[in-house]
């Protein structure tokens, strides 16, 4: 085989291979482990929802330097789509709820358990809210749903897009009563209380 013909052989194979689509973002993937489910849009960098449980665990340990970690074969967001803008990595499932043991804290600082969350409305009411519930589950669990909500136009150039509101369903496993709170992802202008609206499921 002649050089010449070795070079238009490589050639088309580099180009086959260039020209190979990428493996397909998937829109919702389910994943449970053992404090959350939820489902996971790769295609928005973002969790669709999630469902943990406060049950009146223990503090045990703390946070101390810890961060968020990305997980193998999904693709989430990252530390680049929080950087140098308004908003926090925010748990959905809290820290601090999950702070009885050092493997049920690690695993709130999955990205799957991370959103795109204003500054103001993690630090503020959305964190108020989940203090509110361990106060809660003192007397009985509670079953939370997180589900974030999202429009057109509001993807980040680094491609996660940014949810425009979360809403909070939260079944009183004693009572079987339902309380439903919806945070617009803005600065918030009242308190969490005045956040709750009617439950819609």
């Amino acid at each position: 085989m002649n050089k010449l013909l070795l070079i238009l052989l490589s050639f088309t194979f580099i180009n086959c291979v260039k020209s190979q689509p990428q493996q397909s973002l998937r829109d919702s993937v389910y994943v449970k482990n053992s404090i959350f489910e939820v489902v996971y849009s790769e295609v928005l960098e973002q969790p669709k929802w999630l469902i943990y449980k406060s049950i009146n665990r223990p503090t045990n340990v703390n946070r101390g330097t810890m961060d968020f970690y990305t997980e193998k074969n999904i693709h989430t967001s990252d530390s680049k789509d929080y950087y140098a803008n308004v908003y926090d990595k925010g748990h959905l499932a809290p820290a601090a709820t999950f702070s009885d043991n050092m493997d049920n804290l690690k695993q709130t600082f999955s990205y799957l358990n991370c959103a795109l969350q204003d500054q103001y409305m993690n630090r503020g009411e959305w964190r108020l809210l989940e203090e509110q519930e361990r106060k809660w589950d003192d007397n009985e669990n509670l079953t939370i749903k997180v589900e974030l909500q999202f429009k057109p136009g509001t993807k980040l150039p680094t491609n996660a897009t940014v949810p425009s509101s979360m809403v909070k369903h939260i079944y009183f496993e004693k009572q079987g009563k339902w309380k439903c709170y919806e945070f617009p992802n803005t600065k918030p202008t009242k308190g969490w209380e005045q956040h709750e609206v009617k439950h819609k499921h």
